[in-house]
C-alpha cells in the first residue's frame, strides 16, 4: 500500500467513526478520487472489520471493536503511549486495563523497556504484542467479552488481587465534572475500579474529545486519579479543573 493510500484510508476511517453513516460519493469528493477508487478503499477497510460497506454507503465498525478504536486517531494515540511509556521504569511491573491507548502503550514498553511485566485483562493486549521479544505478560482471568477481547467479572477482580503494582493504566469513554471519568461498560468499569485497588497510581490515557463526551457508567472519582495523559487539544478548563484536584494532566 502506497503512503497516499494509507493517509486517504486513515482520512475515511476517520471522517465515518466521527460522522456514521457516509454516502460513498461524499467520500470520494472529500479524499478526490473517483468512486471506484473509492469502493476499493473501502472493501480494504471492511476487510479489516473497520467500517461497514452497504449500499453506497459507509458506516462505522462496531465501537467496542479493538481494531476499529486502534485505528481512529492512531497518530495521536502513539504521541499519548510515547509519554506514559516514559513514566515506566526498566524493570516494573505494571498493569494495563483495556483500551486503544493502553494497546499502544503496551507495544511501546515492550520495544523500548527491558523486563517490563505487563499485567492486563485485555487477551487483545496480549495478542496484540505477543511477538515482541521484550514482552512479558500476565493474562488475568474472568469472563471473556468477545468484541473488546477483555476479561471481566468475579474471577478478574479474584486475579487481579495476586498483584501489587506502583502504576495502572487505563483507558476512558468519557468525564463529568460530578462524578469523574466515565465508561461505556458496566462489568468493565466495575474491573478497573478492583484493579485500581492494587495499584499506588492510577493514570489515565485518553484523547482530548473524550471531555466532551459523558460515558454511561462512573469508572473512578477524581480522588482515585494520579495522573491524566492526553492531547495538546484537552480544554483550558478542563485542565485547570483536573489541577485543582491534584491530578497532574501531560500533554503531547
Amino acid at each position: 500500500m502506497t503512503d497516499k493510500q494509507s493517509e486517504r484510508q486513515k482520512k475515511i476511517l476517520e471522517f465515518v467513526t466521527r460522522e456514521g453513516r457516509t454516502e460513498v460519493t461524499r467520500l470520494a469528493d472529500l479524499t478526490g478520487v473517483s468512486t471506484v477508487t473509492l469502493r476499493k478503499d473501502l472493501d480494504i477497510l471492511e476487510e479489516k472489520g473497520l467500517i461497514r460497506h452497504e449500499k453506497g454507503q459507509a458506516a462505522p465498525g462496531s465501537s467496542d471493536d479493538m481494531n476499529n478504536r486502534l485505528s481512529y486517531h492512531y497518530d495521536t494515540k502513539r504521541k499519548i503511549a510515547r509519554i506514559a511509556c516514559g513514566l515506566v521504569k526498566d524493570g516494573e511491573a505494571v498493569m494495563i486495563e483495556s483500551g486503544s491507548c493502553c494497546a499502544i502503550l503496551a507495544e511501546e514498553l515492550a520495544l523500548s523497556r527491558r523486563d517490563v511485566r505487563i499485567i492486563t485483562n485485555s487477551a487483545f493486549i496480549a495478542a496484540y504484542i505477543r511477538r515482541l521479544p521484550q514482552a512479558k505478560i500476565v493474562l488475568l482471568g474472568g469472563d471473556y467479552q468477545n468484541e473488546a477481547q477483555v476479561m471481566v467479572g468475579p474471577i478478574a477482580r479474584i486475579c487481579a488481587r495476586g498483584f501489587t503494582v506502583e502504576k495502572l493504566f487505563i483507558g476512558a469513554d468519557g468525564f463529568s465534572q460530578e462524578t469523574g471519568f466515565t465508561g461505556n461498560d458496566h462489568n468493565r468499569s466495575e474491573t478497573v475500579r478492583d484493579m485500581a485497588k492494587q495499584a499506588a497510581q492510577t493514570i489515565i490515557l485518553t484523547e482530548s474529545e473524550k471531555f466532551a463526551k459523558q460515558g454511561l457508567v462512573p469508572l473512578l472519582p477524581f480522588g482515585g486519579i494520579s495522573a491524566v495523559i492526553t492531547d495538546g487539544n484537552i480544554p483550558p478548563e478542563k485542565e485547570r479543573f483536573l489541577a485543582e484536584r491534584g491530578i497532574t494532566v501531560h500533554k503531547e
